[in-house]
Order: structure tokens, then C-alpha cells, then sequence
């Protein structure tokens, strides 16, 4: 609480490089387990995706392993069996010729109970979706990298593109290990997750690029000293954003799913909650961590670490830099300070008073 305290107040409470190390070992290791759940357990498609017919049967007698053994005895014993509920289990089928596709459903409202939801798409059209959803997803990062190469350096562009794979790898990572259906809802929350990535990592770099250009002229500080300054400044608006973003997402989650029972609300809620915590994380553990890094390997940032050794600081160390520092104002040099900038200068006449000049007359006080 005391640390909460202190960054809400504005103050410099935080050595955020010395967690940079164990954060990058950190997303190693979880990007490591999404990626490999990925390579061989792969992702629940919807049906949008790979097209086929699904089922939603309501029973409360068969269990999942029966209706595996009934779907068995008629041939589909490659159809994916869930319970969503307590009563309904959900069937998906590769089947595609709709004659079949109805004699199964008859079969099932025989043998298990009563079919509520039955839907049946082309595979022609789910490979249609997945095309778009993947030139959408190339389009959105050529058009990102562009802009923030524009509107900040190829640097900052790098460090949030960077930030964006790795919270999509991650939410992509917990539906390929929890198995979770991902389906056009999904795909909206994945783009909404990258949308909230960005948005926080340029609130940290527009923090970074204000102090940088006020305190970096001084030459007192390095690179990272300034990042882990701007860090602090942002952490705890970072912290509430993603609080008031993730408290309604919770209530769809809790309210919409679990309790009315509306599985998109789900399939949609997961993915954003995330989504909103991981971009959360990689903004200040990731994205500031590339741009510092890159950084400071530049000539200007090299020259300023090489003076502070000379003095005595460390390359590793963090300084931490008051609160009064950080605000004040940049101090120009007295060689370059225009003297006589309230008043005329000493020693020279007034522009009213020169040689040759006539004093205006003074104006009477109206009555």
C-alpha cells in the first residue's frame, strides 16, 4: 500500500529495470508453454472457422463419454463432444452434407434429448473467415508501424509491435491450453486487445519523450534513469485503466456467462480480460525495456553514461531522482540569458528616451 501511495502521489518509489530480468525470463517461460500448446494440442475453432454442423443437446442423463459411444455407433466418432452447462452438451460435427447432418440430429433427439440449437456452415465460408481475419491482422500491423515510425522513431514502433506479438501469443497461449472455442467474437476481442496494448505503451513512451526532452538536455541522468522516472509517472494511471476496463469485462464474465448462461459473452470476455492484464504488464515491462535498451546504445546516450562513470556513477545503478527534479523547469546558461528582459538594459537609453526622441505626452485621468 505504501508503494501504491507513493506512485499515486507522483513520487519515484519503483526500481523498474532491476524487474525488467525476471519479467523478460517470466514471458519467456509462459510464451514458451502457449507456444508449445499451440504446436500440439492447437486451438478449439469454431464452427465459423472450419465449417461442419454443431449441436447443442439439452440432457441431464448422458453424460459426455455416452454421447461419445452413441456418435461412435452411427460413424461420427470424430465429433467433438463439450458440456457447456449442466444440462446441454455441445457437438460439433464434420459433416457436411445437410441430409446427414439432419438424420444425425433426429438420432440424438431420440437417443439423448431434445436438439435446442442446431447450425450448420460450409467449410467454403469458415476458410473465407480465417483469410479475412488473417489479412486484417497484417494490414493492422503494417499500417501501426508506420505511424509510430512517423509519429515517435523506429524505435518506440519496435518496442510496442513487439509488446502487441507477445499479448496476442499469450491470449492466444490460455484458449489453446484451456481449450477454449474461439470464434469471430474472439477475433473482435483479440483486436480489441491490441488496440488497449498500444494505447498504454504510447502513454508510457508520450511520458518518456516529455522528460527525456526536459531532463535529457541536462546531461545528469542516462536513458534508463529517465525511462524508470516516466515508468513511475504512468504506473499508477496504467494500473487504474486497466482496474475500471477490467471491473465491467468481470461483470459480463460473472453476470453474462456463468449466470444467464450466454456463451459468447464468454468466448468475447475471456479474451479481453487477458488481453487488458497482459497489455497492462508488457507496456511497462516490455515495450520500455526494448526502447531503453535500443537506447541507450545510441551516441548521445553512450557519451552521457561515459560522463556519469567519470563521475562516479554506476552503469547499472538507478538513481532516484526527487520530485522537485522532475519538474522543474530546464535552466538556460547565464552566457546565454538575455539580460534586461523585464526592463531596458543597463546603460542603454529607453526607446523612448533616445537621442533625438520627443517623450509622448502623458494622457489626462478622466473624470
Amino acid at each position: 500500500m505504501k508503494t501504491l501511495k507513493s506512485l499515486y502521489l507522483g513520487e519515484n518509489p519503483v526500481n523498474f529495470p532491476k524487474l525488467w530480468k525476471k519479467a523478460f525470463i517470466a514471458s519467456t517461460l509462459v510464451l514458451i508453454l502457449g507456444i508449445g500448446s499451440f504446436v500440439f494440442r492447437g486451438l478449439n475453432l469454431g464452427l465459423d472457422f472450419e465449417g461442419g454442423t454443431s449441436y447443442e443437446v439439452r440432457t441431464s442423463e448422458t453424460t459426455v463419454s455416452e454421447t461419445r459411444e452413441i456418435l461412435s455407433s452411427v460413424g461420427a466418432s470424430d465429433s467433438r463432444v463439450q458440456k457447456v452447462d449442466t444440462d446441454i452438451i455441445r457437438i460439433r460435427s464434420d459433416i457436411a452434407n445437410p441430409q446427414k447432418a439432419t438424420e444425425l440430429k433426429e438420432l440424438l433427439e431420440n437417443r439423448i434429448g431434445e436438439v435446442e440449437n442446431f447450425e450448420q456452415v460450409g467449410p467454403t465460408w469458415g476458410s473465407d473467415v480465417t483469410n479475412k481475419a488473417t489479412k486484417a491482422l497484417l494490414v493492422f500491423f503494417v499500417v501501426v508501424a508506420v505511424y509510430l515510425t512517423v509519429r515517435l522513431e523506429w524505435k518506440m514502433a519496435l518496442g510496442a509491435l513487439v509488446a502487441v506479438i507477445h499479448d496476442i501469443i499469450i491470449s492466444v497461449g490460455v484458449y489453446s491450453i484451456f481449450q477454449f472455442e474461439i470464434t469471430p467474437a474472439t477475433v473482435v476481442a483479440f483486436l480489441t486487445i491490441m488496440g488497449y496494448s498500444l494505447y498504454d505503451t504510447i502513454v508510457v513512451y508520450d511520458k518518456v519523450r516529455e522528460i527525456t526532452g526536459r531532463l535529457g538536455a541536462t546531461e545528469k541522468y542516462s536513458y534508463t534513469e529517465l525511462m524508470n522516472l516516466a515508468l513511475n509517472r504512468v504506473a499508477m494511471r496504467s494500473i487504474n485503466t486497466s482496474i475500471s476496463s477490467a471491473l465491467p469485462i468481470l461483470s459480463l464474465l460473472v453476470i453474462g456467462s456463468i449466470i444467464m448462461g450466454a456463451t459468447t459473452l464468454q468466448e468475447f470476455s475471456v479474451a479481453l480480460l487477458v488481453g487488458i492484464l497482459v497489455g497492462s504488464y508488457s507496456s511497462i515491462f516490455l515495450a520500455a525495456s526494448l526502447v531503453s535498451i535500443l537506447k541507450e546504445k545510441e551516441a548521445r546516450w553512450q557519451q552521457v553514461k561515459n560522463r556519469l562513470e567519470q563521475k562516479g556513477v554506476k552503469h547499472t545503478s538507478i538513481r532516484r531522482i526527487d520530485r522537485e527534479e522532475a519538474s522543474k523547469p530546464l535552466e538556460t546558461k547565464k552566457s546565454e540569458r538575455i539580460e534586461g528582459v523585464r526592463g531596458p538594459a543597463r546603460g542603454r537609453p529607453s526607446p523612448v528616451q533616445r537621442s533625438g526622441s520627443i517623450a509622448p505626452r502623458p494622457r489626462k485621468k478622466r473624470r
